[in-house]
Formats: structure tokens, sequence, C-alpha cells
């Protein structure tokens, strides 16, 4: 199957993308790019320039397209503006829900399905289960030190059934592990 990995350019991510290909799928690296222009190319950590290139980094390794899909308009349509919003009204929303549920998942599911994929992949640690009526369920992550499950109790139920969380059975030392054996040696 072909699966559109989100790639972050962490271990995290990077891993999950590996286990889809150790699985025999077909997969397609794509990082987000969720800030606006000049502050995307300054800014470091998670969500930057910086990490794209690692995630293009780690796509070469895995022998793997990689592509970076503008997602920034969304971003500040769905969780920046309303965020704001909720915090000048007192209130203190978690910015991360949002954009797992409206971005991460809403806006990136379409974008996936419109690359030919069956599957998005992440590295959340997390799991999901259809069920024989056809529901799904949200599950923990095995390793509960790194549990993600809570940020994505919002993700409609189509989107997370079209995911897939190859780490939630994982302890996270074991996808350190993984990582180095992967050759991805930048990391400590």
């Amino acid at each position: 199957m072909r699966v559109v990995a989100a790639m972050s350019g962490g271990v995290d991510s990077s891993v999950a993308a590996a286990l889809m290909i150790g699985a025999g799928h077909e997969v397609i690296g794509v990082t987000l790019k969720l800030l606006p222009s000049g502050q995307w190319e300054t800014e470091s950590g998670c969500c930057s320039a910086e990490a794209a290139h690692d995630a293009r980094r780690v796509a070469a390794v895995l022998g793997i397209q990689h592509y970076v899909l503008d997602a920034a308009e969304e971003f500040e349509k769905s969780v920046v503006a309303p965020f704001a919003a909720a915090y000048a009204a007192g209130e203190t929303p978690n910015p991360c829900v949002w954009c797992n549920r409206d971005v991460k998942f809403g806006w990136f599911v379409r974008r996936a399905k419109e690359m030919g994929a069956g599957a998005l992949v992440t590295g959340h640690y997390a799991r999901s289960r259809v069920e024989a009526d056809g529901s799904v369920r949200l599950l923990r992550a095995v390793d509960r030190n790194k549990d993600q499950s809570y940020f994505l109790y919002r993700v409609p139920p189509a989107d997370l059934a079209f995911a897939r969380f190859p780490l939630g059975d994982i302890e996270k030392p074991a996808v350190r592990e993984r990582a180095k054996a992967l050759g991805f040696l930048y990391w400590s």
C-alpha cells in the first residue's frame, strides 16, 4: 500500500516511516510547513525549515521521496487565530489538539488521499483499532511515559481509521535503538 509518512525530521517520525518500509509499504515522506515564509526559515526546532531539512536527509537515507506541503494558511486559520481569540477571552486552550484535529489529520488526510495514499503514518505514540461494528477506538500507547493519545482525542473517527501509528506498540528506548541501527546518527 502507498502511505504518506508525516515527517518532522525527528526520531519518532523517521522510525515510523522506516517501520512502514520494513512492512513492505511504498512510503512517501511529507513535512508540513506550518509557519509563514520568513518565520519558517528563521525558527529552529520542529515546524521549521531546519526540521524539513532533517526530514529530507532521513528520506534520502531511507530511499524515499520527500515533499514539503505548505499548510501555513490552514494552520493560521484553524489553530493560531482561534487560539489567540480564546486566550484573549481568558481561556487556556490546547492548540496541539486543534492542530491535530484540523491540520495534521483533517487537512493532511485530504492531501494524502490526493497523493493516492491508503494511509497517513505518524510518529505519535498512540494506537487505534477498528471494531467489528466499524467504529474506531483511540487507545493509549504501550509506552505510558510517551503516550500522546490525549492530543488526538478530537481527531474524527474517519481520520483515525485512515491513520497508522506504528510506534504505539513500541517503547521509546527501542525506537532510539532502531534509529541508531538505521544510521540516524545525528541524534544524540
